[in-house]
Formats: C-alpha cells, sequence, structure tokens
C-alpha cells in the first residue's frame, strides 16, 4: 500500500529539550530527525519529511519567524503532504496555533503539538504526542478544520484552545466548548463537525505593533497614556470581568481610540465580554460609547494576534465581523 506523505517541522520547545549537564537545566538540543527516531511506528503510517525549521523556547518565537514556518509548510502541502505537524514549546503554543490558523488556506490540516516534561525526563510525553499529532494530521476527518493542537490525546481548535498550567501534564484545556476531539485507542474521534472559518491573506506590512495592558486595581494610566506616542498601530486591554476598566482608564481610552483601535478582552480565562449589562463609568456600555470595542470570547493575547494580523493586510475595518464571529 503506497502510504501518505506527511511533513513535520521542529521549532524547538520543551520537546527537544535536554541538559548538558545534570546540575544544568534543560535547554532544546534534539533536533527534527532526533525526535522522529523516538517513534518508529510512524513509518507504519506515512512517508515522512522531517525538517529542523528552529531550535527555540516559544517565548523567543516571532511573528516574521511564523511567516517563514507558514510558508514552508504551505510548501509541504503543494508538494503533495497529507498534512503537516509542527513540535514547538508549549509557553507559546496557543498563540502560535492561533496566528497560523488566520492564515491558513488548505483543506489538509496544521496541527501543533509539544509537550511538558522535557526529552531527558522519566516519562517525557513528547513522542506520545508526536505520534497523536501525526495521526490527527493524516486522518480524513481532520480536513477543512484548519489547524489544531493535539496534546495529552485531545485535539482542540486553535481558536479555544489555552495553556491552563503551568507545569501539569494537563496543561491545556478549551474554556466555554470543551476539546474538538479525542485519541481513542489510536483512533481520531472528533466531537463536533467543523465550524465555518474566515482566513486572512499574508500581511503585506510586518513592523507594525499592538499594545497588550492588563487592568489590575489601583493602576495608574501612565503607560496608557503614552501607547499613541509610542507608534503602536493598536492597542488591546485585558480588562476585568466582563471587560471593564477603572475610570481613569476609561478617560484615556476615550482619547486612544480617537487614533488607533482600541478592544478591550476579560482577563479571567473563561467567557466573555459583555455588550449590554453595566452602565458604570469603565463599563462594557460606556467603553464602546467611547470608541472601544469589545471582544468577546477572544482573549486579550489572540487578539493582540488578530488585530496585528488585520493592520498588517489594511483590513483593520472588519476586525468587528471577526470579533462577532468568534
Amino acid at each position: 500500500m503506497d502510504l501518505p506523505k506527511l511533513a513535520i517541522a521542529a521549532l524547538g520547545g520543551t520537546v527537544s529539550m535536554k541538559a548538558r549537564h545534570i546540575s544544568e537545566g534543560v535547554i532544546p538540543m534534539v533536533n527534527g530527525e532526533a525526535l522522529l527516531a523516538s517513534v518508529p511506528e510512524l513509518k507504519t503510517l506515512a512517508r515522512v519529511n522531517v525538517e529542523t525549521l528552529g531550535m527555540l523556547p516559544s517565548a523567543s518565537v516571532d511573528f516574521e519567524f511564523l511567516l517563514s514556518v507558514l510558508s514552508w509548510a504551505s510548501f509541504q502541502i503543494k508538494q503533495g503532504a497529507a498534512g503537516v505537524v509542527i513540535t514547538q514549546g508549549t509557553d507559546a503554543l496557543e498563540e502560535v496555533a492561533t496566528f497560523f490558523d488566520h492564515l491558513w488556506h488548505h483543506d489538509q490540516p496544521l496541527v501543533l503539538t509539544g509537550a511538558m516534561r522535557s526529552a531527558a525526563q522519566a516519562g517525557a510525553d513528547g513522542p506520545a504526542n508526536l505520534l497523536d499529532a501525526c495521526r490527527v494530521a493524516l486522518a480524513a476527518s481532520s480536513r477543512q478544520r484548519g489547524v489544531q493542537v493535539v496534546i495529552h490525546g485531545q485535539i482542540h481548535q486553535a481558536s479555544a484552545v489555552r495553556k491552563t498550567d503551568s507545569l501539569a501534564l494537563q496543561a491545556f484545556s478549551s474554556p466555554n466548548v470543551g476539546p474538538a476531539g479525542l485519541l481513542v485507542e489510536d483512533s481520531v474521534c472528533y466531537l463536533r463537525p467543523p465550524s465555518p472559518r474566515k482566513v486572512l491573506p499574508l500581511p503585506h506590512q510586518t513592523g507594525h505593533r499592538i499594545a497588550l495592558l492588563e487592568a489590575s486595581l489601583s493602576a495608574d494610566t501612565r503607560i496608557l497614556e503614552n501607547i499613541s506616542g509610542l507608534g503602536y498601530a493598536g492597542l488591546v486591554i485585558a480588562g476585568f470581568g466582563a471587560g471593564h476598566v477603572s475610570e481613569s482608564w476609561a478617560r484615556t481610552i476615550e482619547f486612544i481610540a480617537q487614533h488607533i483601535p482600541v478592544i478591550v478582552a476579560t482577563r479571567t480565562g473563561s467567557g466573555s465580554t459583555a455588550r449590554a449589562t453595566y452602565g458604570f463609568d469603565g463599563s462594557e456600555i460606556d467603553l464602546v460609547r467611547k470608541g472601544a470595542l469589545m471582544a468577546g470570547f477572544v482573549c486579550p493575547r489572540k487578539t493582540r494576534i488578530l488585530l496585528w494580523l488585520l493592520v498588517g493586510c489594511e483590513r483593520q475595518d472588519e476586525l468587528a465581523d471577526f470579533l462577532k464571529q468568534d
């Protein structure tokens, strides 16, 4: 039987980490070929092309690098790959998945995975996660689902997945909606059908910056007041509760919103911003009146990525439509 083609890119992260010496912390050292060797069963599932595109902790990944990885992944699909798998660090996994999902226009799946235990630890979870991710990437039922995160036997939509624990093995979940599917006895089992997606073109400008600030108790406005003067092209606020800020922040946001897009999300980690419940100064009704947009269910970090991409495409006027879609 002719096996399907599968492409794997290694970017670094905990899944690739070992310590040079016992007394030292782990660093990226394990390349894509070594990761592939840890899951020999893959040879029975697909003809695999693996490349090491980076050896970075995910906190050091930037948008320019991700665009180059996306170009590589698209080329693999054009060369006949049934799907693409990317291994990387878990710290920024939800953000990278969201970035790719807004730009991935292929029917074939793009699947991200990583590990919570380094390659040298007892019970390292990287090989099992990689094998599961490859099974998902090869499954016919994974088509037209965009970008997904596969980790610890669960399949998560890029738009929903969050890292909700710093060190635990079960560090990922999808608040509000739950996982999109599961790996059951090595089979890919989806719990719901694919949902409609609105994909953006590649940004033609990448030098702009989007600020992200979190509202907190008794916070002053000094940084907020200087956002426009610092040259930012947009601002995301991680607001209290259902999308609220203090009275002083609300007054400053009104001025900023006259010059750049301002979006208010919730910092809580789950749930949506409100739209028409609270009416005090700094509430969602007040902020919308002052020119801000509410992010709905989109978390602050993913909102920042969306705004960066829209500004890069000069389509920031569509922002409300994208937030409504989510």
